[in-house]
């Protein structure tokens, strides 16, 4: 939602409010009918093992690469995801492509094809894999609308923030909040492959204590194996120094 919120920032600043508020409306009501109409059939026609497995793999999918992610800019091998930038970037590519419409009123502000396009696409496109993980977790537990409402608090949270923060996005801990959800999502994937497989878990739902500690401490043992790989003189740089080193 971060990211998502970011280009609808530069979206609205440089080509109008009015059409990215637009694309923004009508990429969330696509993703919703999405969640409604893959996610209702998916609680009341698929056995609930064989939903398991496929959520759970699903879940493994999403959370690893999550993890990896988290994991390859924790350690100093790939640059932080920098929210300011990419606004920037955003913003001058928008700038670029021509004149923005001129100033006026929210309600008689003309439409701009540009502005709606590139925020449908830009709040789509991240809402994926918000709605992958709202259809898997919600369905997979039978909780299709608490999953959804969650989302949706998450939505309402980050454009409240973004509204007060304005362009300073970046001091939200993104790297942070990906690595624990890459942790949970692989735990949660990992749990449910293997209870739709028929394993029985040691203390059933207890169990998931104990694949998220395994997933963090993976996670934290490749960070640091990781870091001692870099150059003994960019070992101690934070990570957004060593990737400017290495581009030097």
């Amino acid at each position: 939602m971060v990211e998502a919120f970011t280009i609808v920032l530069a979206a609205g600043v440089s080509r109008g409010w009015r059409s990215a508020v637009e694309g923004t409306l009508a990429a969330v009501a696509t993703l919703a009918v999405i969640v409604v109409g893959v996610g209702v059939p998916l609680i009341h026609l698929v056995p609930l093992n064989a939903l398991r497995v496929v959520v759970g793999g699903m879940l493994l999918v999403l959370g690893l690469n999550w993890l990896r992610k988290a994991i390859l800019r924790s350690s100093g091998h790939k640059a932080m995801h920098d929210e300011d930038a990419i606004y920037a970037k955003t913003l001058a590519e928008l700038s670029a492509d021509g004149q923005p419409p001129p100033k006026s009123s929210f309600r008689h502000a003309p439409r701009d094809a540009t502005g709606f396009v590139v925020a449908f696409k830009g709040v789509f496109l991240e809402g994926l894999e918000v709605v992958m993980i709202v259809l898997t977790l919600g369905s997979s537990s039978k909780h299709l609308g608490l999953a959804a409402v969650s989302a949706g608090a998450a939505v309402v949270v980050v454009s409240c923030a973004g509204a007060l923060v304005a362009r300073q996005l970046s001091e939200v801990p993104e790297n942070a909040l990906k690595m624990g959800v890459g942790i949970m999502l692989s735990s949660f994937g990992v749990f449910w492959v293997g209870e739709g497989a028929g394993l029985h878990w040691p203390g059933s739902d207890v169990f998931l204590i104990a694949l998220v500690a395994t997933f963090a401490a993976a996670a934290t043992l490749l960070i640091q194996a990781m870091r001692r790989a870099l150059p003994p003189e960019l070992a101690s740089s934070s990570p957004s120094d060593v990737i400017e080193a290495a581009q030097a």
